[in-house]
Parts: C-alpha cells; sequence; structure tokens
C-alpha cells in the first residue's frame, strides 16, 4: 500500500509520547511545556485532513503566542527543524515522508508569517465605544458593570444583534489575542468568557420573543472544544429569527446529536470547531451524521477560525457551507432550507 498523509497521521499518533519526549529533550521550553506536544498534535490534524494549510496556520498562531514569551523566531525554527529530524528518525521512512514534508513546509512559510497580531475593536465600527467599555469592565472583573453597560444600550435602543455581532464577538476575538500575546491569564479568559455567557443570558427574554417560522436548528461543537460561545452565539442570532434552537453545547456524542436531529426534526446542524486542532472531529461527526438515512435531508453548517481562514475545508468536509459570523449563518441557512422545499 502507497504511503499516504492519513498513514502518516496514525504513525504520528501512534509515536506521539515518544517524539514528545525526545522533542523536549532536544528543545526544553520550560516558559510554555506543552508546546511539543501541541506541535504533534496539530501535525496529525493536518495529516489526516491531507491539508498541509492547517499545520501551518497553527505555526502562525504559535509564532506569536511563543514570541510574546520570549521564544525568538529563530529558536522555534530550530525547535522545527528537530521535530522534522526526529519524524524521520522515529517513523518508517515512506509513513513519515508527508510528516516531515508538512513540517517544512510550514519552516519555510515561518519568515512571513506575522510576529503580532492587529485588534478586533476598531475605532469607527458600530458600537465601538461599547464594545471598548465593556472590554475594559470585564478586564476590570466588574461583571456587574459590564452587564449594565449592556443592558443600558439595550433599553435605549441598540438592536440585540449589533451587541452579538459588534460587543460580544469582536470582544471575545480581543479576549483571545490578549491571552495569545501573553497580557492576560488563562484565568483572565475565562473569567472574561463566563461573564459574557452570563449578559447573554440576561438578554434571553428579547431573544424568545420571535414569531416562530416552522425551521429548526440543532447546534453543537465538536468534542474537547471547550470555546463553545460562539456556536451558541449563533444558536442564538436563529432563535431571534424565528427558528426553533437546540443548543447541545461541546462534547456531546455523535448517537445523541443524531437522535436530537431526529426528534426534533431538525432542518440544519450548525457545528463549531475553534481551532484547526478540531477539525478532523467535525469530519468525523459530519460523516456520522450523513451515514444515517433519517438524517439525509439535514443541511450542515459548520464555523470557526479554521473554515474562516479555508472557507474551501467546509466542502471538503462534505458540509453544505460555512460562514464567518452568526448573521451570515442564518442567511445561508434560510437559502438552504428554502431551496430544499422549492
Amino acid at each position: 500500500m502507497n504511503p499516504t498523509p492519513q498513514t502518516a497521521d496514525a504513525a504520528i499518533r501512534d509515536h506521539h509520547a515518544v517524539l514528545t519526549a525526545a522533542l523536549r529533550q532536544r528543545v526544553p521550553h520550560a516558559a510554555v511545556p506543552s508546546t511539543s506536544s501541541d506541535h504533534l498534535a496539530y501535525l496529525a490534524q493536518a495529516l489526516a485532513l491531507d491539508n498541509p494549510a492547517l499545520f501551518t496556520d497553527y505555526v502562525a498562531w504559535a509564532k506569536v503566542m511563543l514570541g510574546q514569551r520570549g521564544i525568538a523566531t529563530a529558536d522555534f525554527a530550530a525547535e522545527l527543524h528537530h521535530l522534522a529530524d526526529l519524524i524521520a528518525e522515529q517513523l518508517p521512512a515512506d509513513t513519515g515522508t508527508a510528516a516531515v514534508a508538512f513540517v517544512r513546509a510550514a519552516i519555510a512559510a515561518l519568515p512571513a508569517l506575522p510576529d503580532e497580531l492587529p485588534t478586533f475593536l476598531h475605532p469607527g465600527e458600530p458600537l465601538s465605544p461599547l464594545a471598548h467599555q465593556y472590554l475594559e469592565a470585564l478586564r476590570r472583573g466588574e461583571r456587574h458593570l459590564a452587564s449594565r453597560l449592556v443592558l443600558d444600550a439595550v433599553a435605549t435602543g441598540a438592536a440585540i444583534r449589533d451587541i452579538y455581532l459588534h460587543v460580544f464577538a469582536p470582544t471575545q476575538h480581543e479576549i483571545g489575542r490578549l491571552w495569545q500575546i501573553n497580557k492576560i491569564s488563562v484565568a483572565q479568559e475565562h473569567y472574561c468568557t463566563a461573564a459574557t455567557q452570563l449578559i447573554m443570558s440576561q438578554l434571553y427574554t428579547h431573544l424568545f420573543s420571535a414569531d416562530k417560522k416552522g425551521v429548526t436548528l440543532v447546534a453543537t461543537c465538536v468534542s474537547g472544544d471547550l470555546h463553545e460561545l460562539g456556536v451558541r452565539m449563533v444558536a442564538d442570532f436563529f432563535e431571534m429569527d424565528g427558528w426553533n434552537t437546540f443548543y447541545l453545547g461541546a462534547n456531546t456524542p455523535h448517537a445523541d446529536i443524531i437522535s436530537t436531529i431526529i426528534a426534533r426534526r431538525a432542518d440544519v446542524l450548525a457545528v463549531s470547531a475553534t481551532i484547526a486542532h478540531h477539525v478532523a472531529d467535525v469530519d468525523a461527526m459530519i460523516r456520522a451524521v450523513r451515514a444515517d438515512p433519517e438524517c439525509a435531508h439535514v443541511k450542515i453548517l459548520v464555523g470557526g477560525s479554521p473554515f474562516n481562514r479555508d472557507p474551501d475545508l467546509s466542502r471538503r468536509l462534505g458540509a453544505d457551507g460555512t460562514a464567518a459570523d452568526a448573521q451570515r449563518a442564518i442567511e445561508l441557512a434560510n437559502t438552504l432550507v428554502h431551496a430544499g422545499t422549492a
């Protein structure tokens, strides 16, 4: 059998512990001890999907994250060279070739990848002053003030859709950026996210007042993806548009997702993966849904950072489409459902 990226993926997974230990011995990054394992996990995902761009995208993210923690790009490049060498040493030549090629491609791209990330909060955007005030309140640990800012804005006429699109979404992206550039801790990131989830729930009396259209959405994120706020926002947008929504959160088994689709007669399944590491899990979920004849009518939308960077990825996984934000997800879903009933 000829070697493929998929067989290299299996080999990487089988040798994960050995390769991780060997890489940590050669390049002991005490400041970020988890990166050796992360390199291999993301590489395996990219190989599973035969998509070297996914690994290069991870390397771009890691370059910024490591650089902000005192690890120079030259040192990161050296680590990747060590990774390629170890794969060549530890894996059989035929299965290791594809993995080494993916790593070498990322190394070649590394010098041109950005060293910094621009802010997600831009002056002149709708509700920009509110978004800045909201973020600063969260960073100070003042969630009650953050809540009051949002509730006052709604009381004075701000549309909840605009609050979601122009306050919650960009501030969540900005919080992720601030962690990546080492300006806030994991604890602060989690606090800000939990506070936004709480404040979103305070708006639910407005969400559930829309007239129903007789269409149903099931929304979830893949196993292990703890960044579920984005798909929850998508579900809320569908609710505001008159859809019946069933938000399942994260880590729901495929069999339970399928049974919910069938029991609720869902028209659309929305699946989120916030990082490339989870794309293969999206692939597995789509395959499971497509394999059940009772789900043959269901349209599948996928979203998250990997799909924003590579819009064609959704098609290759067998989804019906992807959308960069909640509003575009609704527009696409309505088009797909309408086309299916025309």
